[in-house]
């Protein structure tokens, strides 16, 4: 006998009466459930009442972010004097601009070079092709064209395996620059150690007292050599170091120890792109700033940000047609590259692409006082405006 057969005999066998008897087992247990669901019900029901009574007093409520009273400011630093038009960085009292608006706006910077710029993107590279043989040309357009609030002229071409130019060539660009355009510069070098001392020492006398912003020192070159420099021709310093809190700090005091004032530093604590450690840089300099707002006297200064690195990713310039244009992607990465260190405190950007600087310009701008009672530019088509 299968067992299906078997089983039509124990069903053909089975009492009418104990269905019944397990019938009437289910309804009394679905009597004795239901008083505990209704209990359910309505206690949901209350709780929701009482949700929409607590939403209901927090939407009438005026919404108050928190508001911190720190003992500590910013130092506020001036670029650009004698011939230059000033910009003035940091002043700030308050991390955020919802807890004070800044006295100062953050500041973009066009960099330019003083050779034609080896392995720079086609976004970028079609801009400037027509000027990129003359560092004064190239500035000249930055600022009429572009709208720059000031330059930054890196003189790669006095890197001993670039060009090896001499410091009294890189000086002769400097004067060239100079006349081009009237905003305050900022003169960085080819990133050589050994070199770059004496190129912006040769730099800072061509611009004396211009009030330009020497980039940069570190702890891996002669620093002293660059404050002396600042000193002796009335220039700022930009302090370098990596990441690394500790680090500044020390760079600062020995910058301070060799003459250098609050007012004649501006940090650069490093920026680490969108997507390759950015996060690092968020954390370094949000920790710098609130550590001068609480009152650390040898953090208190405006910060810098090399936008520029963005470039660096390969997002922002690798062809590859399933991540989309990168007539798109390198600006974006730039633009949000920069808005978060802005974000975090940043004052003054070093940046690439023409409607990079321009939206982060405009950004800027809306981080102090003035931008409560003037018009509201309208950024809605931002992404195309990069067309």
């Amino acid at each position: 006998m299968d067992k299906m057969t078997q089983l039509l005999k124990l069903l053909e066998n089975t009492d009418t009466i104990e269905l019944n008897e397990f019938r009437m087992d289910f309804e009394e247990l679905e009597l004795n459930i239901m008083p505990a669901i209704q209990q359910v019900v309505q206690t949901a029901q209350r709780q929701a009442q009482q949700a929409e009574i607590v939403r209901e007093a927090i939407l009438a409520e005026e919404f108050k972010p928190p508001i911190h009273d720190y003992p500590g400011e910013v130092a506020e630093v001036q670029l650009g004097a004698g011939t230059r038009k000033p910009v003035f960085l940091g002043g700030q009292k308050t991390l955020y601009r919802f807890e004070e608006p800044q006295p100062n706006p953050p500041v973009v910077t066009f960099d330019v070079f003083d050779i034609p710029m080896p392995g720079l993107p086609r976004p970028i590279r079609e801009h400037f092709e027509d000027v990129m043989e003359h560092p004064g040309d190239w500035a000249k357009k930055a600022v009429k064209d572009f709208g720059a609030n000031m330059v930054t002229i890196h003189l790669i071409g006095t890197g001993p395996k670039v060009m090896d130019k001499t410091p009294q060539q890189a000086a002769a660009d400097i004067e060239e620059v100079l006349q081009a355009v009237d905003v305050p510069l900022v003169i960085g070098g080819s990133g050589d150690p050994q070199k770059d001392p004496v190129v912006l020492e040769a730099a800072a006398a061509a611009a004396e007292d211009e009030r330009c912003l020497l980039a940069s020192a570190n702890l891996d070159l002669d620093y002293r050599k660059v404050a002396k420099a600042a000193v002796d021709y009335n220039h700022a310093v930009l302090s370098w170091a990596i990441t690394d809190i500790n680090m500044q700090k020390t760079l600062n005091k020995y910058l301070m120890k060799e003459g250098l004032t609050q007012k004649d530093i501006v940090m650069d604590p490093t920026t680490c792109a969108l997507g390759y450690g950015i996060e690092f840089s968020i954390d370094v300099i949000t920790r710098t700033r609130l550590a001068a707002l609480k009152g650390d006297s040898d953090l208190q200064m405006p910060m810098s940000s090399g936008t520029t690195n963005a470039w660096g990713s390969r997002e922002a310039w690798m062809k590859k047609d399933e991540w989309g244009p990168t007539d798109y992607r390198g600006p974006i990465w730039e633009i949000v590259t920069g808005l978060t260190m802005m974000l975090c405190g940043v004052d003054i950007f070093m940046m690439l692409h023409p409607q990079s600087v321009k939206m982060l310009r405009e950004i800027g701008e809306t981080f102090t006082k003035e931008y409560m009672t003037s018009e509201v530019p309208d950024i809605s088509n931002w992404v195309t405006q990069l067309e």
